[in-house]
């Protein structure tokens, strides 16, 4: 074929035919190798105290838990985020300079068309969720829920599976001194954690003290993520991803994510991948129910409300500013975004929606632990950001302190509080722009 007497709108069809190819192979290549890697499987080995429990005629189920998890597997930490969905419905997308004709963007979905959990899914996956189901794709999305506004299935399940990694590679040496080298974005991400005197913890105490330490890093893992899109990280180099930096609804998924990793890691659902997965698949499932999903239909009204106010459609994918809403306030508390009802009377789809607030549906918040079993979880481990050299430009608005001699966790929410007052300028010129145009 002749590139060169192709049109312009020929060339992107093409260009976007040619990403499907190759998305294909690369799927393909997944599923020969995913029996293979990440595959993990532990075992619990029961203490004296809960041997005697199991032999007595009235077996005490409190003293049954006393058992220590060995054969510790290195489940490998997922270098590869899984693609986000852009905060919107229907979005128009650029390749370049050029906008891709009678294309849009779908990212909704109901609640019921939720696939199976994948560890370590990336891009694609392909698994069951129950041990008798059929295998199947995860098919992420947003959803709107009445307690905890829009939810991004694919941060939910990154922060879930790094939880999962971190706790295989905390709990074995809790109470040493511990470093872990994270997957690099702009620049090394590093886990230290303290040592500490742990004797006086039983195995179960231990246990529930790695897990909790594995979910709060994994969700600061998350925001790191979103520091690090805002400053020019790209997984894919074409395609800028500022366009989901702080986007309102991802920091509180991650939590939700790492909320629901903690149960399962407590419950002991975790010991091999399959196990792993399949629960996963169970607790996403209920807990977004528990949440209260809308359909389909009316997350796409939604998003058509907040049209103009929370994103913009009449700009194309990835331009950053087809974000207007961003969620800063970084920390172990997350409160999520409900539209609001006055906002919603006012447009013409109130009608499809008018149903949802009857209930005065109010948010549920979520918190992440920071001591436990006294221990002082904040105070003996923390993520650390480096910034590589390519990168230091985008931070020179922001004071040296925060960031040259790496970013410290602890100054996540400082640092972006002085990308929230660059994006105010940033957009006020955006606007001036367009308005010239």
């Amino acid at each position: 074929m002749n590139i060169q007497k192709l049109s312009v709108n020929q060339f992107a069809i093409l260009l976007i035919e040619t990403m499907i190819k190759n998305s294909l192979f690369l799927l393909a290549l997944l599923l020969i190798s995913a029996c293979s890697n990440s595959d993990w499987q532990s075992r619990a080995y029961p203490s004296e105290v809960a041997i005697a429990s199991a032999l007595d005629a009235t077996p005490d189920s409190a003293l049954l838990n006393a058992f220590s998890i060995e054969d510790f597997p290195l489940a490998r930490l997922p270098e590869a985020v899984r693609p986000c969905c852009a905060f919107g419905n229907a979005q128009k997308v650029k390749i370049g300079s050029v906008q891709v004709p009678f294309f849009r963007y779908a990212n909704t979905l109901d609640a019921n068309k939720i696939g199976p959990h994948s560890y370590e899914a990336g891009t694609f996956s392909f698994a069951k969720g129950s041990p008798n189901g059929q295998r199947g794709s995860e098919n992420n999305g947003q959803i709107y829920t009445l307690r905890g506004g829009f939810i991004d299935l694919a941060h939910v399940r990154d922060t879930a599976d790094n939880a999962i990694a971190l706790f295989y590679r905390i709990h074995p040496q809790l109470g040493q001194a511990i470093k872990i080298q994270l997957p690099s974005e702009i620049g090394p991400r590093f886990i230290n954690i303290d040592a500490i005197d742990v004797s006086e913890l039983n195995p179960r105490q231990q246990s529930e003290l790695a897990a909790s330490i594995a979910v709060r890093l994994a969700y600061f893992m998350a925001e790191a993520h979103e520091i690090a899109q805002w400053n020019g990280y790209r997984s894919w180099a074409p395609w800028s991803e500022e366009v989901s930096a702080y986007s309102p609804e991802d920091i509180y998924s991650n939590m939700l994510g790492a909320k629901i990793a903690l149960a399962l890691l407590n419950n002991n659902l975790t010991m091999t991948r399959e196990l792993y997965n399949q629960h996963m698949s169970t607790w996403l499932d209920a807990s977004m129910n528990w949440l209260e999903p809308v359909s389909r239909q009316q997350t796409n009204a939604l998003f058509d409300i907040t049209d103009g106010i929370w994103w913009d459609s009449e700009q194309a994918m990835p331009s950053k500013f087809m974000l207007l809403k961003r969620h800063y306030l970084l920390g172990d508390q997350q409160s999520p975004y409900l539209v609001p009802q006055h906002l919603a009377e006012q447009h013409p789809l109130w009608d499809q929606v008018e149903s949802l607030y009857q209930g005065d549906p109010q948010a549920h918040h979520l918190s992440l632990l920071s001591t436990l079993h006294g221990i002082d979880i904040e105070a003996i481990s923390e993520l650390v950001l480096y910034i590589d050299e390519k990168y230091q430009g985008s931070f020179s608005h922001i004071p040296e302190y925060l960031w040259r001699d790496g970013v410290r966790h602890k100054n996540f929410r400082a640092l972006s509080y002085y990308n929230q007052q660059q994006d105010i300028v940033e957009l006020k010129q955006f606007r001036k722009d367009k308005k010239i145009q």
